[in-house]
This record gives structure tokens, C-alpha cells and sequence, in this order.
């Protein structure tokens, strides 16, 4: 039989490795539904970019040329139109539509200014939520790269979740390019 000291030691260290077990699988757990949440924003941050495109190509009073708004038309409704999380799919398609908005930055002074407002706004909330995205991709691929946590399966059968790159480098901007940042617009008289 095992003196009382060892069997106080056993039970100790199976409560300590129980407690870490469970809280490691908490953690997972909200590292998950962490992802899902930001992918739920990223995905609706997506969508109001593609539908700031698709509003601004089917205004009469957009001042583009026929052709332009009828390519912003037909990019926003592709991006609208990709309904499932699919990485490459939608990446594809959103690199086309980021590089749409980019695109009418020379021609920002000629558009509404509800429309340049709508669309540097959800061009900002695009790359603020992929960055949420990534980092909680980030987490999450951390804590499962872990020994533990990948010898003892705690992620189950969840897939290991993706990093969604898009190049959102060229923000859309609803200031003029030609002036310095910090000082006043100019204004007509």
C-alpha cells in the first residue's frame, strides 16, 4: 500500500492536471466562438463595402462614365453574391472589389459626397475587422499549436481556422489627395 503522503500527492496532481485540462479547453472554447464572432463582423463589414460599391455604380448621379459603373456594378454584386465563408472565392473576389474602391480614388472629387463618405468608411471597418479576424486566428492557432492541447485533442473535430488576407492597403479616402494631412480643406468661392 502507498503511505498517505503519496496518495495526497497523486490526488493533487490529478485535481492540478484535471483544472488545467479544463481550463485550456475553456480557453479553446472562447477562442472559437472569439473567431466566429469576428468573422460574423468581418463578413457583414464585407458586405456593406460591396454594397456601398453596388449603390454608388447604380446612382444616375455618380458621374461616372457608363462603363465604370457598370464594372463597380458587376464587381459588388460578384462580392454579394459568394454566400459561404469560401476562403479563396471571397478572397478573389474582394481583392477585385478593394482594388474597384482604389481605383476611384482620382475620381473622388467628381462623386457624391455621401457616396466618398460611405465607402472610405466601410473601406476603414474592413481592415479594422479582418485585423480582429487574423488576431483571433492568431490566438486560436497558438493555443492548439500547443503539445498539449493537440496531444489531447481539445479542439475536437473543429477546423483549424484560416487567416483571411485581402489587400486592403489602399484605403479609400474622403480627403482630397492633394493636400497635406492636418490642414483644412479648401473651400470653393
Amino acid at each position: 500500500m502507498l503511505p498517505a503522503g503519496w496518495l495526497v500527492a497523486a490526488v493533487f496532481v490529478a485535481v492540478l492536471l484535471t483544472s488545467w485540462v479544463t481550463f485550456t479547453l475553456t480557453r479553446l472554447d472562447r477562442l472559437h466562438a472569439r473567431v466566429d464572432a469576428a468573422q460574423s463582423a468581418l463578413d457583414a463589414q464585407l458586405v456593406r463595402r460591396a454594397a456601398a460599391l453596388l449603390q454608388l455604380g447604380e446612382r444616375p448621379d455618380s458621374n461616372l462614365a457608363p462603363d465604370t459603373a457598370h464594372a463597380l456594378v458587376g464587381t459588388a454584386r460578384a462580392a454579394l453574391a459568394v454566400q459561404h465563408w469560401q476562403q479563396d472565392d471571397r478572397r478573389t473576389v474582394e481583392n477585385q472589389v478593394g482594388r474597384a474602391i482604389a481605383g476611384l480614388q482620382a475620381e473622388r472629387a467628381r462623386l457624391p459626397a455621401d457616396a466618398v463618405t460611405e465607402l472610405a468608411e466601410a473601406a476603414t471597418r474592413v481592415m479594422i475587422a479582418r485585423r480582429f479576424f487574423n488576431d483571433a486566428v492568431r490566438d486560436t492557432r497558438t493555443l492548439r499549436a500547443r503539445r498539449m492541447p493537440r496531444l489531447l485533442h481539445l479542439a475536437g473535430r473543429r477546423e483549424l481556422p484560416l487567416f483571411f488576407d485581402i489587400d486592403d492597403t489602399s484605403v479609400f479616402s474622403d480627403s482630397p489627395p492633394d493636400r497635406e494631412p492636418g490642414t483644412p480643406p479648401e473651400h470653393p468661392t
